[in-house]
């Protein structure tokens, strides 16, 4: 039904997410994206890997 993407298709989908997000959400947008992959492609495999982003707790907690 559709052809292949070639170089000007491509360069226009990139024209209109540019001017979409503009220049300094695109790092942010791919950075996204990335954790998105890696997170659907390790749910694929099944591997349970540990969340980085929670806190270990800090010193200050402890003596409470």
């Amino acid at each position: 039904m559709f052809g292949t993407i070639g170089l000007p298709e491509l360069l226009l989908i990139f024209l209109i997410v540019l001017v979409v997000f503009g220049a300094g959400k695109l790092p942010q947008l791919g950075k996204g994206i990335g954790e998105g992959i890696r997170n659907f492609r390790s749910a694929l495999k099944g591997d349970e890997a540990p969340k980085q982003d929670a806190p270990k707790g800090d010193d200050e907690s402890k003596g409470r």
